[in-house]
């Protein structure tokens, strides 16, 4: 089986002072940065998915700002792969199923943010394009959300996502339990 290490939207906006920041995204970044960390020294393929969300109402990922750049701690390198999109989906008109299978890869490892939004829809079309999915669930980040009125604690959305994606697209595990597996 081979596998690629897909990181989604770990971009500065989702970071104190940036446009849209999230709660523990530091915690988040660290776990991705290990993982990444791995996927290199045992040469395994890394894509780096990033959005730039080109409308004039948007409220972050804007063109040309400072908040559309990869967070340092999981910046690509020269030679790996890097995927631009434009939707949430990280398969949605971009290249990266194209990219995966040009690899031979049939296992997918996800790290990256929003988990209720760019996580969970990538990694559901990931599940219904063949691919196994694997979610680093403390390497992925969410916001506080309000639904009728009430705040949702993001704790609270981050599991019940990472409980619905473990039931039926992935397995979600921790970067502990990756990288000792």
């Amino acid at each position: 089986m081979t596998r690629a290490l897909v990181l989604i939207d770990l971009q500065l906006d989702y970071f104190e002072g940036g446009a849209h920041p999230l709660v523990g995204p530091d915690a988040a970044v660290a776990s991705a940065a290990a993982v990444l960390e791995q996927f290199r020294a045992d040469g395994e393929p890394v894509i780096h998915v990033f959005e730039i969300w080109d409308d004039p109402e948007a409220t972050f990922f804007r063109p040309g700002t400072p908040g559309v750049a990869i967070h340092p701690a999981v910046a690509p390198l020269a030679g790996e792969r890097v995927v631009q999109k434009s939707n949430a989906n990280a398969f949605l008109d971009t290249s990266l199923e194209a990219d995966l299978r040009a690899l031979g890869a049939d296992e997918v490892v996800v790290v990256g943010m929003m988990t209720c939004v760019c996580i969970d829809s990538s990694v559901r079309a990931a599940a219904d394009l063949g691919f196994d999915v694997t979610v680093v669930g403390d390497a992925c980040a969410e916001p506080d959300l309000e639904f009728g009125g009430a705040i949702v604690p993001a704790a609270q959305v981050h599991a019940a996502f990472l409980a619905a994606l473990g039931e039926n697209f992935a397995t979600v595990v921790t970067a502990e339990e990756l990288l000792a597996g």
